[in-house]
């Protein structure tokens, strides 16, 4: 378990948030679903943030959480019991690869089914930060640890997107949660196509089972499928019924496989009976690459 932690400024010093505490919810300065304004720094091997300016403060990203967050539930529930939830822990920080090639197509990953948090599900490559690693740096170590890319020097830049509070599992309905982390996403732009890019990745059969290169016109409509709302975007016509997978055999071996975009546009169910999909903060890191992109 990695030791690094997200740090709030909430009274003049950076803090660490206990595991039971909502990100989002001590640093919300209105009501409302958020996307919040979280004022950040980007030190090494932490992350600290504010809802207001200080010195120090880099850079200003929107923070969101899934509107069935169950931190957020709890606040909601007064004197409800936080017992079965793990005890001096705080809120783990990672970081996620928006990978772009120099055709405007975006890598996702899909977890492997044995791993403990989120199996099965479409991420981009990411994890935890090691605590003396800046963090760009730890999302190439992990983009290169799942899909073994390397990417080469000048020859790729890179921008902060945006934060994500999430919890496992996902909802209160699957029971407490047991992991609490918070997710720095970061865009970065390889002058590499894609071809070249996927001519190298060699995925670690521990962590991904497969992966895809999403173009905007599908990630867009991945991004409207937002979890927790009643009803779905209106989807574009001309939405290919499948998209092209590379998926990993039993034999270490590649197969290509038609995944049904349906598939994509699911939510997260209601129940602990989960299914292939896109995570939450996928979408939403969907939705603030195309805004980059200008869509």
């Amino acid at each position: 378990m990695a030791t690094t932690r997200a740090l709030l400024r909430l009274s003049g010093r950076a803090e660490s948030v206990s595991f039971a505490q909502s990100v989002c919810g001590l640093l919300s300065l209105r009501p409302g679903p958020g996307p919040w304004t979280a004022h950040c720094s980007l030190e090494r091997g932490q992350l600290v943030l504010s809802g207001r300016p200080f010195p120090g403060a880099s850079v200003r990203l929107p923070l969101q959480r899934p509107p069935f967050c169950p931190f957020a539930a709890l606040d909601q529930q007064p004197g409800a019991s936080r017992i079965e939830m793990p005890r001096n822990r705080g809120v783990e920080l990672c970081v996620a690869v928006i990978l772009q090639s120099s055709d405007q197509t975006v890598l996702l990953t899909r977890r492997t089914r044995t791993l403990s948090i989120s199996p099965n599900i479409w991420v981009p490559p990411g994890g935890h930060v090691e605590p003396d690693e800046e963090l760009l740096d730890g999302g190439l170590r992990e983009l290169w640890e799942e899909s073994g890319l390397q990417l080469p020097q000048n020859q790729f830049s890179s921008v902060p997107l945006g934060l994500w509070e999430s919890a496992y599992p996902p909802r209160l309905s699957w029971g407490f949660p047991k992991y609490h982390h918070l997710i720095l996403y970061v865009l970065v732009i390889s002058q590499e196509s894609q071809q070249q890019l996927q001519a190298r990745i060699q995925v670690n059969p521990n962590e991904v089972s497969a992966f895809m290169w999403l173009g905007p016109d599908v990630a867009e409509a991945v991004a409207a499928t937002e979890d927790g709302t009643k009803t779905l975007r209106l989807l574009p016509e001309d939405l290919p019924p499948s998209v092209h997978v590379i998926e990993l055999r039993d034999d270490g071996r590649t197969q290509p496989l038609v995944l049904p975009t349906s598939t994509l546009l699911r939510m997260t169910p209601t129940t602990g009976e989960d299914k292939e999909r896109v995570s939450p903060g996928t979408k939403f890191a969907l939705r603030l690459w195309l805004q980059h992109l200008g869509r």
